[in-house]
């Protein structure tokens, strides 16, 4: 069973429409501020850049799920720290990459990042659409295969990318879970550790510190460090389907 506060959605096809950021009272907005100087003091890493949040979430129809989007920074998630304000969740792509084992790959967080320490799928939070571009499922697709490529090395095709499954977990985020294609296990090691070469070499530390390969949810119990809410129920959904 899924931890408590973990949702799993079946579904085959995402509604994807936008929507306006909710507006801020000024007090509101000025101690959000507060928060973000105060974190990004304590933390240079950090940037304000644009993301994606999630403004809602319905069945449109059986396995055919409607999320409305809203394009805000990563300054807006400072709200959680706020008394009696209230942040969007979160919205972001992770993906399954299994080997031909039927291992799942998870990832854990370097020290610089955000959630220094943390094993996760590989994935990152929704950017909002440039250029006039639209985000669709293919968009969504295209950003899930490119944190493969940035933290992984691995070249699969958006395409080649199949959403399994959407969660909703801590702080009501939600998590869009694509399926990649098998790979054997040295492919995995040997793209990963290039990658992470191809990083230090010009001067930054890599995303991810490890990969660990799991066969089931009960493995999870011998990695150091804490575990992404959705990694448990993930890693034991896949392990069912062998």
């Amino acid at each position: 069973m899924p931890p408590v506060g973990i949702d799993l959605f079946d579904v085959e096809r995402l509604l994807l429409t936008e929507a306006a950021e909710p507006p801020l009272p000024r007090k509101i907005a000025e101690a959000r501020d507060r928060v973000w100087d105060m974190a990004t003091r304590a933390n240079p890493t950090l940037f304000d850049g644009p993301v994606v949040a999630c403004g809602g979430l319905e069945w449109a129809s059986p396995r055919i799920l409607r999320l409305s989007w809203v394009g805000v920074t990563y300054r807006h998630y400072a709200l959680r720290r706020v008394p009696g304000a209230t942040a969007l969740p979160s919205l972001f792509v992770n993906v399954v990459q299994p080997t031909d084992d039927g291992r799942v790959l998870a990832a854990r967080m370097s020290p610089s990042t955000a959630a220094p320490g943390r094993w996760q799928l590989p994935g990152g939070s929704v950017e909002p659409p440039q250029n006039g571009a639209v985000l669709d499922e293919s968009a969504l697709a295209g950003q899930a295969a490119r944190e493969l490529a940035e933290e992984l090395g691995i070249g699969a095709a958006p395409e080649d990318l199949k959403l399994w499954v959407v969660t909703r977990g801590e702080n009501g985020s939600v998590g869009l879970t694509y399926l990649a294609p098998a790979l054997p296990e040295a492919t995995l090691r040997a793209d990963f550790a290039a990658a992470a070469a191809a990083e230090r070499a010009h001067g930054r530390e890599p995303e991810l510190a490890d990969i660990a390969l799991l066969h089931s949810p009960d493995e999870l119990a011998d990695l150091v460090g804490p575990n992404a809410d959705y990694l448990e129920p993930i890693v034991r959904r896949y392990a069912r389907r062998r």
